[in-house]
C-alpha cells in the first residue's frame, strides 16, 4: 500500500473523512526527494488509520493556493476535511508520527 496521490479532481473528496496527511511537494524539490521516502513508510505503517497522500504543486497549483502553501515541503494533517496541523520543511519521521497520532487521538 503506497501513499494517495492526490490532484485538484480529487482533493476534497479524498480529505472529507477521517485523518489525511497531505504531502505538498514538487519533483524538483530536494527536501521533497528526502521526504518521500518517509511518506512511504508512513503509508504502510498508518494503514486503516490514516490516510497518507500527495499533492503535487505543480499540477495543482490551485489546491496549493487555496491552503496558502508557499514553501515546499509543506505537510498538512486534515481531520474530517478540516485543517488541524501544518507543518513546512523536512521532518523527520519520528516527527511526522507524532503529529498523525496527535491528530488521531
Amino acid at each position: 500500500m503506497s501513499e494517495v496521490i492526490l490532484n485538484e479532481e480529487n482533493f476534497k473528496n479524498e480529505i472529507a473523512n477521517g485523518v489525511v496527511l497531505v504531502d505538498f511537494f514538487a519533483t524538483w524539490c530536494g527536501p521533497c526527494k528526502m521526504l518521500a521516502p518517509v511518506i512511504e513508510e508512513l503509508a504502510t505503517e498508518f494503514v486503516g488509520k490514516a490516510k497518507i497522500a500527495k499533492l503535487d504543486v505543480d499540477q495543482a497549483g490551485h489546491v496549493a493556493g487555496e491552503f496558502g502553501v508557499q514553501s515546499i515541503p509543506t505537510i498538512i494533517i486534515f481531520k474530517d476535511g478540516q485543517e488541524v496541523d501544518r507543518m513546512i520543511g523536512f521532518q523527520g519521521k519520528e516527527v511526522l508520527m507524532d503529529h498523525i497520532n496527535n491528530a488521531l487521538a
